[in-house]
């Protein structure tokens, strides 16, 4: 059954909800991702976002998500002003992805402090949009659900350990995938749920002898 997002999308700024809401939410995504605001951005654009995307909008769209602009923030189409009045200094290229999905952007961002991210993300249709890497490890999640990112070694128990705490504060984990650079290395755990993880779990997630980092998004409201 269609409900009415599927008809008539989403409340955006247009013209169009792939290139311009779509990639409002990659920026913001990766915004989010970082955990900071970020200071450089390098996008490199895919398929129709680089045939089509400036005529679009699609440019201006995925800085304003950086900047922390929603779909429907009237300053979107002068978003390149505002990153200069904020000091984010960001420049664009084309890329040939294989298997990528014709929108398709990768961002390699960077805060004040040093912390750096690069994400791969498509735009899927009706500003929907889907992590496809991040830091080059295939993921592939939506932020149709609240999602906890966790960086950790590769030890015991790590995983249980950190289940056991969203369990500790009620929450249901709807879909879970992990990646592992090697035995003993590092991991990266995608945890989508279907509630919000409070500030306090986080927390004690992080404080977790084998976490090196971890970054939480929070899923719009519906």
């Amino acid at each position: 059954m269609l409900d009415i997002f599927d008809i008539l999308g989403p409340v955006m700024v247009g013209p169009s909800s792939s290139h311009t809401a779509g990639a409002v939410r990659i920026g913001n995504m990766a915004r989010t991702l970082l955990g900071d605001t970020p200071v450089t951005a390098h996008i490199a654009l895919h398929g129709s976002f680089a045939e089509t995307g400036q005529g679009h909008g699609t440019d201006k769209a995925l800085i304003a998500g950086l900047l922390g602009m929603k779909p429907d923030n009237l300053e979107i189409p002068r978003s390149f002003e505002v990153a200069k009045e904020q000091g984010l200094q960001f420049d664009f290229s084309e890329v040939d992805l294989r298997d990528a999905h014709p929108n398709t952007a990768v961002l390699e961002v960077q805060d004040a402090a040093g912390h750096h991210l690069k994400m791969q993300a498509s735009s899927t249709g009706g500003g929907r949009i889907r992590v496809d890497k991040l830091d080059d490890v295939d993921v592939g999640f939506t932020g149709a659900f609240n999602t906890l990112i966790v960086h950790s070694l590769d030890i015991s128990g790590e995983l249980a350990e950190v289940t056991r705490e969203l369990s500790r504060a009620k929450i249901n984990i709807a879909n879970m995938s992990l990646c592992r650079s090697r035995r003993g290395g590092t991991v990266l755990m995608v945890i989508e749920t279907d509630q919000k993880i409070p500030p306090v779990a986080r927390t004690l997630i992080e404080e977790l002898p084998g976490v090196a980092r971890l970054t939480y998004y929070e899923k719009e409201t519906d």
